[in-house]
């Protein structure tokens, strides 16, 4: 099943191709700057750009999935609806074309017209791209494709996508905003078990030549089953550039270094002051706030943080397979905190890993598949148990005066 993940790893850079082309071609960019509008969190529009890009990314994986195993693209979810209405009134269904003529047509349905931007996607929907990983050639694993879904977020961190910072300082290797933390997220599960078995993370934009302006990306991935744990962080490390290795490694080794703060975590602008205030007496000063739910786990997967926290409900299934995944094959996992800060460990309960094949009781729409008590992403159990049980001895006097 190692050709699954082969051909997962070359749609991800295909999303990932799209990404920086709607950023990189003029005219695309104007449509994309468009979007810079108030009030659109957590909102569908009927023809912005963003969205489209975003749709266009997903129906782009499930396609290419599909033609190469089919029925698989039956069972790939995401956030995003494929169901347009322009201008005009009409509904569209945003389906790719087998040609890139079809594919301008439909474009350009929804784009009410604007040829140029119609040709510039569909020239870059239909280029083949060659992309896979040597260390997954010699992998012989059968997992069988009846058992498999597929979460999908197609642009993670959609805000700082429009935004488009590019000049972000990073800070110990984290960046807090900015390009760097948008990420194309593909996590398959077990659609009986719910558990995460296989996740490509990619990220568009990683660097970027000040000569051409032209972006270059990376990408990232993990397969967990039945004993068989290998992900693209194992060494030889040759594939990335000797600054992201160093960076990658004084990651891993802070945390031994500061006897008295012994952990880092990556934490959402947005979390709460009762967690933050716990966590500052938990890591001191070695708490970094990033954005993107998929950029925040792949800091903990590359060493750059111990812990990802955020305790509220806004991250979905689609956020956090692709990272869990990865993080299973690394040792590590993803948890539900809530369940965490209720558990008595002495009791000797497994850790409530997350599961991606069941929604929520009683909740519609998206929020049937968030991730309702929050969550922990972490490559070490026994550091995980540590940090819960330091955690909480400083949440509790926090709780008592809420």
């Amino acid at each position: 099943m190692s050709d699954i993940l082969q051909e997962l790893l070359r749609v991800s850079e295909k999303a990932a191709n799209i990404a920086r082309a709607c950023r990189q071609q003029e005219t695309l960019f104007q449509l994309l700057i468009e979007e810079k509008k108030e009030g659109e969190k957590n909102k569908k529009f009927a023809v912005d750009f963003k969205t489209l890009a975003d749709v266009l990314v997903q129906e782009v994986i499930k396609e290419n999935m599909e033609n190469k195993f089919p029925g698989l693209g039956k069972k790939i979810f995401g956030e995003e609806s494929n169901e347009f209405t322009n201008d005009l009134g009409e509904k569209i269904i945003m389906r790719l074309g087998p040609t890139e003529e079809e594919t301008v047509a439909l474009l350009s349905k929804v784009l009410n017209g604007n040829k140029l931007a119609s040709e510039a996607l569909a020239k870059v929907v239909h280029q083949d791209v060659f992309f896979s990983d040597p260390a997954l050639d010699s992998v012989e694993i059968n997992i069988p494709q009846d058992i498999l879904g597929i979460w999908v977020d197609p642009i993670d961190s959609t805000y700082q996508y429009i935004k488009g910072s590019a000049d972000i300082t990073p800070n110990q290797g984290i960046f807090p905003s900015g390009l760097q933390c948008v990420t194309v997220l593909i996590g398959v599960y077990d659609i009986q078990t719910g558990v995460p078995l296989m996740g490509v993370i990619n990220q568009p934009f990683v660097s970027q030549d000040l000569h051409t302006r032209r972006w270059r990306g990376q990408c990232y991935w993990g397969l967990s089953y039945l004993g068989t744990n290998i992900h693209s962080l194992l060494p030889p490390v040759s594939t990335r550039s000797n600054s992201e290795t160093e960076t990658q490694s004084q990651g891993t080794q802070n945390p031994s270094s500061e006897g008295s703060c012994p952990f880092s975590v990556v934490i959402s602008t947005s979390e709460k002051e009762t967690i933050k205030g716990a966590l500052s007496r938990v890591c001191g000063e070695r708490i970094f706030r990033a954005a993107g739910a998929g950029y925040k786990s792949l800091c903990v997967i590359l060493g750059l943080a111990d812990i990802y926290i955020f305790s509220e409900d806004t991250t979905f299934k689609w956020d956090s397979c692709a990272a869990h995944a990865i993080l299973r094959a690394m040792g590590g996992g993803m948890v539900d905190l809530k369940e965490c800060l209720e558990r008595n460990p002495d009791t000797g309960l497994d850790l409530p890993q997350l599961v991606y094949h069941v929604g929520n009781e009683g909740a519609a729409g998206v929020d049937q598949w968030a991730n309702k008590g929050g969550l922990i992403a972490y490559r070490s159990e026994k550091q995980l148990e540590t940090f819960l049980s330091r955690l909480l001895q400083h949440l509790a006097p926090v709780a008592t005066h809420t």
